[in-house]
């Protein structure tokens, strides 16, 4: 993920800043508890698309 794409992006429901998890492909929503996919280098920011996050790790 490029890093000032990351600067610019944030969630779409919210407008928080987002965190990216490198290991999963994931853009994460601290505020919404929510994970948009990257696929192929490209975040999709629909909520139908984002995955519901029941605990947030620490690192986010």
């Amino acid at each position: 993920m490029n890093a000032d794409l990351l600067e610019i992006l944030v969630c779409p429901l919210c407008k928080g800043k987002l965190q990216y998890d490198r290991e999963k492909q994931e853009l994460i929503c601290r505020g919404d508890r929510l994970a948009y996919p990257v696929r192929d280098g490209i975040p999709i920011m629909w909520e139908d698309q984002a995955r519901v996050l029941e605990e947030l790790p620490d690192k986010y």
